[in-house]
């Protein structure tokens, strides 16, 4: 074979879990639509970085230290980010990835998240706890898109591994992991119901 595939990009989605996942989802959103209710500095912090939304990340963002529930989702990631961390073939010296933050994010319709990473951290993801019919996925951003200079476009037909953009649809009780440089997005909210998720960072120093 003549073609080699270089410095290829991980995206880890799969279910949570095999089994009890409706039940788990219903004591998650309970949780997140209760701190909404109880969170005046992340309502206060929300209106000024994120308009229209709730996210708890500028005021209870270890959640998984707070709550038993959130504390048993940090478990059931546990499986989902050794396979990741196999499948990057990190070498972690001995240390492990351990999730620093963790936080609600609430999306009602019109709200937009726009494209960012995770500064500071290695391993990043989202949960889906309540994803209405049409509500927008997780759009990631191809990392050499600032180098492509001269590059055309990619034909409508690329295969997903040669587009400049890849959307993972939200599906909730679905985990998205992804390497915490590779920049995404959430596009607007088109829908008349609330997008609610969990976001999460691990770290190894």
């Amino acid at each position: 074979m003549t073609i080699r595939r270089l410095f290829p990009t991980f995206v880890h989605v799969a279910p949570l879990q095999r089994r009890g996942a409706a039940a788990f989802n219903a004591q998650l959103l309970r949780e997140c639509l209760q701190l909404r209710l109880d969170d005046p500095a992340g309502r206060r912090w929300s209106q000024r970085n994120y308009p229209g939304g709730y996210t708890s990340y500028g005021s209870q963002s270890r959640m998984q230290r707070m709550s038993p529930t959130f504390a048993a989702l940090e478990r059931k990631l546990q499986r989902h980010l050794r396979s990741f961390v196999s499948a990057l073939e990190f070498e972690l010296d001995g240390r492990e990835l351990v999730m620093t933050d963790c936080w609600v994010n609430i999306m009602p319709r019109h709200v937009v998240h726009g494209l960012h990473l995770h500064p500071g951290s290695t391993v990043s993801g989202t949960y889906y706890v309540r994803t209405p019919r049409g509500a927008p996925g997780l759009k990631f951003e191809d990392p050499r898109l600032d180098r492509y200079m001269a590059a055309p476009p990619r034909r409508a037909t690329a295969s997903v591994d040669a587009r400049t953009w890849h959307t993972v649809p939200a599906r909730a009780g679905q985990v998205v992991l992804f390497e915490s440089w590779l920049r995404h997005e959430v596009p607007t909210n088109t829908v008349d119901a609330e997008r609610v998720s969990v976001s999460f960072n691990y770290n190894w120093f």
